[in-house]
């Protein structure tokens, strides 16, 4: 149950007022209530945004508002093949929706990146809805619900678009740049660890929820065989530590065939090997944060990073690695505010030309390195699940002292996290609740079953 400090009733009270209903029933919570800029699209609810809230109402009892928030973005989610390439493909879940009224009747009108800045698709809304589908059946046991045909087709839907054939030779998902949270480009187009992660939570979720009927057999197969083809190609080929620097910086190029050790062909004088040997400590590591053709981006990015933990995407060890890199390195990835997006950010001429000279994202805001408080959840997660409290403990701790005076921001901005984002939102909805359950997460272990994995059988 949650505790009855100050900070946590004021908290509490923020989520409460974020709440969207349609036909006087709940359904979601709006982006950001702040008074003083103008809304955009920040009125509306976003489906990787109402995760973090949906999870802290499922541990309030409110499991009304998750179950209605299901159905309706059920509904909204494309059933037909479409030939119109400018419509979204069939299994998209959209990236938001918002109530609107037309002639005195209310609707909801859906977002699938046509209005979106860049026109961006939301890749990860889909592999979001299906994590957050498992959170709302463990936490309610309503097998009814997920049995329900409907439900059954709409995961269907999102395994057949996950698993369909496609041009590419790897097990990992192919995205454009800008498909998840970081919904910008970034250099992030081919195979981003942030959607690895949420690909392999979304795939895990499918295996449970799909009822073993005559309909779903195919895909049930398909997402056996894909998964221990992820897990090792993810844990094998995106690891990084000292051992692993020392076996690329000696990587022989323009290899040939199924013996070849540089499978993606990297150029060793690709990668910072000085700077990242003075920065990664001994007995730690991390996942890079892209991996393509002569292409591994060595950025730190922490919701992959810890998705990869909270859902076993990496083993024990690895899981390990990355919290104590988190901890030896806290002044560089946490700082004044939990925690950074990304880490180096990218600036000068590389942010020129991987950002298109992105003003919003100039080095140490917003995507590009800037602090984002939402993410404390994950760390307190994926500290909780590995015996690693204190991180989390330290971490709130630091986010306790500023958020409720800053007016819960999006984001903060400057190597150490102390500015307010230059063009964040106050009152951001997903602050406010990532707070809350990372406070419920460090509180009773047990609330972990929503969002955590165990470790794939096949894997082990």
């Amino acid at each position: 149950m949650i505790t009855e400090e100050p900070l946590v009733k004021e908290a509490w009270q923020a989520l409460e007022n974020s709440i969207i209903y349609y036909q006087e029933r709940p359904v979601g919570t709006i982006a950001a209530r702040d008074p003083d800029v103008q809304a955009l699209n920040y009125d509306q609810c976003f489906i990787r945004d109402f995760v973090s809230s949906a999870i802290v109402f499922l541990l309030k009892g409110r499991s009304e508002i998750v179950r209605n928030f299901l159905e309706e973005t059920l509904k909204l989610q494309p059933k037909e093949r479409q030939l119109n390439s400018s419509k979204p493909g069939r299994g998209l879940m959209p990236a938001s929706f918002k109530v609107e009224s037309i002639n005195g009747k209310e609707r909801l009108k859906a977002d699938f990146g046509e209005h979106a800045i860049a026109r961006v698709a939301p890749v990860d809304s889909c592999l979001w809805w299906m994590i957050l589908l498992r959170a709302y059946v463990n936490c309610t046991k309503d097998t009814k619900l997920v049995y329900r045909e409907d439900f059954q087709e709409g995961i269907r839907l999102i395994m057949e678009l996950c698993l369909v054939a496609r041009f590419d030779m790897y097990p990992t998902l192919l995205v454009p740049d800008g498909a998840s949270m970081i919904d910008r480009r970034m250099g992030l187009y081919g195979h981003p660890l942030d959607i690895q992660s949420l690909f392999y939570a979304a795939l895990r979720a499918g295996g449970e929820l799909l009822f073993p009927n005559q309909d779903n057999q195919y895909l049930i197969k398909a997402i056996r065989s894909r998964l221990p083809a992820l897990i090792e190609h993810i844990r094998e080929n995106y690891w990084l530590d000292t051992h692993r620097l020392n076996v690329i910086y000696r990587y022989k190029v323009e290899e040939y065939g199924e013996e070849a050790l540089n499978k993606f062909n990297i150029y060793s004088d690709s990668i910072p090997f000085h700077k990242l040997t003075e920065w990664l400590p001994e007995d730690g590591g991390y996942l890079a944060g892209n991996l393509g053709p002569s292409q591994i981006d060595c950025r730190f990015f922490s919701q992959g990073n810890l998705m990869a933990i909270v859902s076993s995407l990496t083993n024990k060890q690895q899981s390990l690695g990355i919290l104590n890199l988190i901890e030896t390195r806290w002044e560089d990835l946490v700082g004044d505010m939990p925690m950074k997006l990304c880490f180096p950010a990218l600036e000068d001429l590389e942010w020129k030309i991987l950002t298109g000279c992105d003003p919003k994202n100039r080095p140490w805001s917003y995507h590009n390195g800037g602090s984002w408080p939402v993410l404390i959840w994950m760390l307190a997660a994926a500290a909780q699940k590995m015996g690693r409290i204190d991180l989390a403990h330290r971490a709130i701790n630091i986010a306790e002292k500023r958020l409720n005076t800053d007016q819960w921001p999006e984001y903060y901005d400057g190597k150490n996290g102390r500015l307010i984002g230059k063009e964040a939102r106050r009152y951001q909805t997903w602050t406010i609740a990532g707070y809350l359950l990372a406070k419920e997460l460090i509180n009773n272990p047990n609330h972990l079953k929503l969002v955590c994995f165990g470790e794939y059988p096949e894997a082990m």
